[in-house]
């Protein structure tokens, strides 16, 4: 799902562990409860995200927009 458009998608509950989530676009999406460990979101757009109980655990979060309009710098090197 590379460079995927998913605004305003509903992704509560999705099972997306270590799913290539690179530079895609997932600003207003509904992430709540969505399981993310292990993903590659390097340079993803989260911005107004709900990341509500999100498992983000082991996921690169290098460039990525946070929900709040921050960069992330978690996994970068």
């Amino acid at each position: 799902m590379k460079f995927a458009d998913l605004r305003d998608t509903d992704l509560r509950d999705a099972d997306l562990r270590g799913a290539d989530l690179t530079q895609a676009d997932l600003r207003r999406a509904d992430l709540t409860d969505a399981n993310l460990k292990g993903a590659d979101l390097r340079g993803t757009y989260l911005r107004l995200t709900n990341l509500t109980d999100a498992n983000l655990r082991r996921a690169n979060l290098c460039g990525v927009i946070m929900p709040d309009g921050e960069t992330s710098e978690q996994g970068c090197e």
